[in-house]
């Protein structure tokens, strides 16, 4: 673990910001997972035991699997438009913004104006790629296996390691687990062992957590998993590739819920030979695109060269709008001659 003052500009100025009682906002990137809410009402809890008042505001909903955690019972739905007004009070009016898992405000859709005008500090705590010049405050680093242990990390550092808890704990420990792939992602690192090590000898209930996220399935979504693997698959060996796509009468037709789609990207990595796996799904907004990958093999690059996204070298998203769900995957097969060579090379 490299001494945070390489990778947080000013933790002295930091640690003195954070001092005294603040008016603090706690955000984070549109459809949260599970390291950008953990994260989130990790350091919230935190941040409350260290006598500031703390809200936190999610720009979309997210998924019930997730909505266990501690403190989410005050998380504000910036999308709820009947409390559009006290939400745009609470940044407008904050002394601090926390801006956690992303590092550019175009990921946080509507609230990214309201953020930019606010005349609060602005910390970013974020792992992925190209930050903007948006923070004061900066901890970044693109080697972290998950925001959440950015956090973690934070407060060991700050020397505040005995306010860490249970629930605070159960939060990091979820950010951390899902953005490990379940510890198996090449970015979990004997550091990422040593945080979870202790976060279980705090007394955190590590099988709970994980039953809470991957076993909590409804019956409609294992019969929509079901669909996709049966029936919406497609495999391009030449490639190496696996695509997914779901149209929008689908995910109607299957009562499609917030975090529906999530995971399901991961199968087509376990067939043999695989070594990108792509989930293209039909939104109101946009053509949503998951990318998933093995080895030395970057989907970031794909996703944003080609599909205004980006990510992890492993885990990347991107988007498209206004051609549609078939043009969108037209558009992917046109550019795969261009990645073949350097996927047939990864070893499988």
């Amino acid at each position: 673990m490299q001494p945070l003052s390489k990778q947080m500009q000013n933790l002295e100025a930091f640690r003195e910001l954070i001092s005294t009682p603040r008016n603090i906002v706690i955000t984070t990137h549109f459809k949260p997972d599970a390291d950008a809410l953990g994260s989130s009402l990790g350091l919230a809890g935190y941040l409350k035991k260290k006598g500031h008042k703390v809200t936190v505001i999610t720009p979309s909903d997210y998924p019930k699997f997730i909505a266990w955690m501690a403190g989410n019972e005050e998380v504000i739905n910036y999308e709820d438009y009947r409390l559009r007004g006290k939400t745009n009070h609470a940044i407008a009016h904050a002394d601090i913004i926390f801006c956690l898992d992303f590092s550019v405000l175009a990921r946080i859709e509507s609230m990214a104006e309201p953020v930019r005008q606010s005349k609060a500090i602005k910390v970013m705590i974020d792992h992925h790629t190209f930050p903007e010049d948006f923070a004061q405050f900066v901890y970044h680093d693109i080697k972290a296996a998950a925001t959440a242990q950015l956090i973690f990390q934070l407060i060991e550092l700050l020397g505040d390691k005995d306010l860490l808890d249970v629930e605070i704990c159960e939060c990091l420990y979820a950010g951390i687990m899902t953005d490990t792939g379940s510890f198996r992602h090449p970015s979990t690192t004997p550091a990422v062992h040593r945080i979870a090590a202790d976060i279980m000898e705090l007394g955190v209930n590590t099988n709970l957590i994980h039953r809470r996220i991957y076993d909590s399935s409804t019956m409609e979504r294992m019969k929509f998993l079901g669909y996709v693997l049966s029936e919406k698959l497609v495999v391009l060996p030449q490639y190496r590739v696996a695509y997914f796509t779901v149209t929008a009468e689908e995910l109607k037709r299957f009562n499609s819920q917030t975090g529906d789609t999530e995971g399901i990207v991961n199968y087509g990595l376990q067939i043999e030979g695989v070594v990108m796996s792509v989930i293209i799904v039909d939104r109101p907004e946009a053509v949503k695109m998951s990318f998933r990958s093995v080895e030395e093999f970057a989907v970031n690059q794909i996703a944003s060269k080609h599909f205004s996204g980006g990510g992890h070298k492993n885990a990347s998203g991107g988007k498209t709008t206004g051609i549609g769900l078939e043009a969108t995957v037209e558009k992917l097969l046109s550019i795969l001659p261009e990645y073949q060579e350097s996927l047939l090379a990864v070893k499988s």
